[in-house]
């Protein structure tokens, strides 16, 4: 008889009776129940109060990248992710940056946008005239929501309203522009939206539909740059080389898709590590990337007069250090303390420079040695491990099979079977 996943009552069910029924269904050992409910420092309990149908958890290595030096102060920089040389990569290439004097950063106010959509309009020019007239009010309404961050400076600052062409015809827009001081802001902007919504049908004679947040946060921008001296980086070849494959991804969509992933892996790594929105930090940093039209890269490289390298990167950064998973996770209020930032601005930076040092270690890697050589050392070890080599046996195993080029399961078992003869 085959298994129904069409389960009543699922949610109402607590974590460990809901893993019954995983179970069950998926024909899982006890040994393997015990690996989901292995959480670490996130008990079963809380993980089921910050989301739905929790049977537990899935912890990921959180490394420190070391070296960085941003605006002339040393950060720790904690870092989660699965992906071998992440860690290593972004703490070289911070090394190197150290050198030229460090990172350097920028970041505008950290200011989110919120979007209400409003359709069957009438005359969408009157009716955009008419919610710009009522712009005083509308922002008294959105700042009613959320009386403590306007005490603290933040809150709904400006309104802005546009047309748009879609295939359902032409649609007005209404921006909302709201500081969100040092929360990421999702909760207050679409709070804010919410309750504008009915006057802004009031006055445009409209319809609203969504009212929600951006995350293509144009207004919150962070940005890093650093010199690198050319005997760091490896010498003036090694500087053309990193030069040269950053004019590639500026050009062509196919190589900024990666040129890009590969910044992203340090910053993800840290929003991750911190508990905040990893999604809405990609999102929004493809978006940024494509929003001239092209997709092209976020970071550019160059060799200055002296032949040493220069890197900028910039990108949205919608950050927090209050609210969700921030304040809930216990690893990641250690995550927050360990990295010893005290605003989500300054937050926001950090980031940027670690993407920045994140793509410079992969670039180099390309431009000198290849990619491969220290992500295969290890991957090779996480290929034995899987073929069920222990202790030292992971080492020798992924040794061979990077002598040999061959960092395969099936000949991690291989040599297995002939270590143990």
């Amino acid at each position: 008889m085959s298994k129904s996943s069409s389960i009543s009552g699922f949610y109402k069910l607590s974590p460990r009776d809901r893993l019954a029924l995983v179970k069950d269904f998926a024909d899982l050992s006890d040994e393997e129940c015990a690996v989901l409910q292995n959480t670490g420092a996130l008990s079963l309990e809380a993980a089921d109060r910050m989301i739905e149908n929790v049977v537990g958890a899935v912890p990921i290595p959180l490394g420190i990248g070391v070296n960085f030096l941003i605006n002339n102060r040393d950060y720790l920089i904690p870092m989660a992710t699965e992906e071998p040389s992440v860690v290593a990569a972004a703490s070289y290439a911070a090394k190197m940056v150290r050198d030229g004097g460090g990172f350097h950063t920028s970041s505008t106010p950290p200011v989110m946008i919120g979007q209400i959509q409003v359709v069957d309009v009438a005359d969408a020019e009157t009716a955009k005239l008419r919610v710009l007239e009522a712009k005083a009010q509308i922002l008294q309404k959105a700042n009613e929501q959320d009386p403590v961050l306007a005490s603290v400076g933040g809150g709904a600052k400006d309104l802005s309203a546009k047309m748009i062409q879609t295939s359902q015809g032409t649609m007005l827009i209404v921006e909302l522009d709201v500081d969100c001081r040092d929360a990421m802001g999702a909760n207050a902007v679409n709070t804010m939206a919410e309750a504008i919504a009915p006057l802004i049908e009031q006055l445009t004679g409209g319809r609203v539909y969504l009212r929600i947040i951006s995350n293509l946060a144009t207004k919150r921008l962070a940005k890093a740059w650093c010199t690198v001296p050319k005997e760091s980086v490896g010498g003036e070849e090694v500087v053309d080389g990193i030069v040269n494959a950053s004019a590639f991804a500026v050009a062509d969509p196919y190589r900024a898709a990666t040129h890009n992933k590969g910044a992203l892996n340090g910053i993800i790594a840290v929003v991750l590590a911190t508990g905040n929105d990893h999604r809405a930090i990609e999102a929004g940093a493809h978006a940024y990337a494509a929003l001239k039209g092209q997709y092209t890269s976020i970071s550019t490289w160059e060799k200055n007069a002296d032949g040493d390298l220069t890197g900028s990167i910039e990108l949205p950064m919608a950050v927090g250090l209050i609210g969700g998973a921030v304040r809930t996770h216990p690893t990641a209020k250690v995550a927050v303390k360990i990295l010893g930032v005290k605003t989500a601005n300054e937050f926001a930076e950090v980031l940027a420079a670690v993407g920045l040092a994140q793509n410079l270690g992969a670039l180099r890697a390309l431009a000198s040695e290849g990619i491969q050589r220290g992500h295969m050392s290890l991957h090779a070890r996480n290929v034995a491990i899987a073929a069920g080599a222990s202790g030292k046996l992971i080492d020798v195993v992924a040794e061979r099979m990077i002598k040999e080029r061959k960092i395969r399961v099936d000949r991690a078992k291989e040599l297995l079977a002939e270590l143990s003869k």
